[in-house]
């Protein structure tokens, strides 16, 4: 199928004229009207600064983090793949009681506001299962290799506990929303192939490593793009519990330097440099797969 090229219309023409006085707008009414003056000027300063002993640049406040950010988003997209990927087979199979599990976890999660869910996860990660696994207890035994290599991959000691407990935050909360996606994947599969995969003698596990997972990836790809992306987003809300991220740190740059635009507009910036390089590896994945079918 050949695939229709866009043309270029007088309503986009309108639509762009649009988009440009609205930005003009909104430029005035920040210069003019509520009579703030900016410098753009100070925002390097907090991306990158110059360490005394080196004389190298080293990550500043905001480039910090990103760096946050990105280990949070990528454990936590890790993790929570994992979870709904365990409770999407509990949702489609015979044992009722998972099944129950499985509804029950994401219906909690569905209909709570994120933030209280944050709330709930992050203090009974941080008071009850934390202690009871000896994160604390184990980062402080290591050696200052060992520490430096988790620094690297996770967080500095310090803040190690609470990155652990954000991962597992986000983790538990996106994971209702991926456990839905791979449900509707496996449950597109017609039932007719697993009829034959079983009348062939495979077993269970194995229907769905040959057979039915690799359909429903292909057909919820795109979902699940959007689920990982939304996890970086989420990643934002990390920062009311004091995880060091993006907008953690954007928020203690506006209360030292009172640039409220320069620094947002930055840090929304360098969220989008993470979403669009996500959707664009996404949609090349995507048309791989589609070439392969």
């Amino acid at each position: 199928m050949i695939a229709k090229r866009a043309k270029f219309r007088a309503i986009d023409v309108v639509i762009i004229l649009l988009c440009i006085a609205a930005g003009v707008f909104i430029y005035y009414r920040i210069e003019y009207g509520l009579e703030y003056k900016g410098d753009w000027s100070a925002v390097p300063q907090y991306l990158l600064r110059r360490n005394e002993e080196t004389g190298r640049l080293v990550p500043n406040f905001l480039l910090q983090g990103l760096i946050t950010t990105l280990k949070l988003s990528v454990w936590a997209t890790i993790l929570a793949t994992i979870v709904g990927i365990i409770v999407g087979l509990f949702r489609t199979g015979d044992n009722l009681f998972l099944r129950m599990v499985g509804r029950t976890y994401v219906e909690l999660i569905r209909n709570l506001p994120p933030l209280v869910l944050i709330f709930i996860f992050y203090f009974f990660a941080v008071d009850q299962i934390m202690p009871l696994l000896g994160v604390e207890e184990f980062i402080r035994n290591r050696s200052e290799g060992a520490q430096a290599i988790l620094a690297i991959f996770f967080a500095q000691k310090s803040l190690f506990v609470q990155f652990i407990s954000g991962i597992v935050t986000l983790a538990f909360f996106e994971g209702a929303y991926i456990t839905e996606v791979v449900r509707a994947g496996i449950e597109s599969v017609e039932r007719g192939q697993t009829e034959a995969a079983y009348s062939l003698g495979l077993s269970w596990p194995d229907q769905m490593r040959f057979i039915v997972m690799p359909q429903a990836i292909k057909r919820v790809l795109p979902a699940l793009a959007n689920e990982f992306i939304n996890t970086v987003k989420y990643s934002s809300i990390a920062s009311i519990v004091s995880i060091q991220e993006l907008t953690f740190m954007g928020r203690q740059v506006v209360v030292a330097t009172r640039y409220i635009f320069e620094t947002w507009i930055t840090v929304s910036a360098m969220y989008m440099v993470l979403t669009l390089s996500l959707s664009l590896v996404a949609g090349q994945l995507e048309r791989k797969m589609r070439q392969s079918d």
